[in-house]
């Protein structure tokens, strides 16, 4: 019976895939992928170097401007074709930037698949830790808990949790960068906030968020905040 594999591939840097995921890439037959409404992938742009010639490919488009719910269509369509090639015994491995099941477009493929076909979670470097390697500064330490939040709630939300969080780490920045800076100001948090985008790519650029300007920042951003002083002694 044919296996659906769910591979996270890092947040950008192709030498950060998983050797167990490099491994399974370079063997199934069916490599299945989200792309932009334009067809662009960044997951398929990671794992690029290590997917061999002959392999069939199968792009599926995803509107991350949107809500979910928007997309459900889309996850059905790419459920159904990949389900095809597994009926038919081959291997899908299903390319996730980051981890898979960390605000992964793969859960949504899970959920409509899983009872039916063996299905084989690999983990990625998630940008979390990617993120803290390269502005060399830890996410968290000690007795301090880690809240992630999407920057897509609403402000008043994103303020509320941000003055109530040790440390955070926010995701999803792109056009939610002004509201974002007026609920890390709210919260006193806007000096301590670093930002960092496309990380792992060529084009990777980091800063202090309040030296920003407020035209939109891509979708793969991430911004870090500790309350604490940065020292780890």
């Amino acid at each position: 019976m044919a296996t659906l594999y769910g591979l996270g591939v890092g947040p950008g840097d192709p030498d950060l895939i998983t050797l167990k995921a490099l491994k399974i890439l370079q063997t199934a037959p069916v490599i299945a992928y989200p792309a932009t409404m334009s067809g662009d992938s960044m997951a398929r742009a990671i794992a690029a170097p290590h997917i061999p010639a002959g392999r069939t490919e199968l792009p599926f488009a995803i509107d991350i401007r949107t809500v979910h719910d928007a997309n459900e269509e889309r996850y059905d369509t790419a459920a159904a074709g990949i389900a095809a090639h597994l009926q038919a015994g081959r291997d899908v491995a299903v390319l996730c930037e980051g981890d898979p099941f960390l605000y992964g477009s793969f859960m949504y493929l899970f959920a409509r698949l899983a009872e039916d076909w063996p299905v084989v979670v690999v983990p990625g470097i998630s940008s979390l830790n990617a993120a803290a390697a390269a502005l060399a500064r830890p996410l968290v330490a000690g007795n301090e808990t880690l809240t992630l939040i999407p920057a897509t709630l609403p402000e008043e939300q994103l303020a509320a949790r941000l003055k109530a969080c040790e440390a955070a780490a926010v995701l999803k920045v792109g056009r939610h960068l002004p509201k974002l800076k007026r609920a890390l100001a709210a919260a006193g948090l806007l000096e301590r906030a670093d930002y960092i985008e496309r990380i792992g790519f060529a084009e990777q650029r980091q800063l202090k968020l309040r030296d920003l300007g407020d035209d939109a920042a891509p979708y793969f951003s991430i911004v870090l905040v500790r309350r604490a002083a940065e020292s780890i002694r």
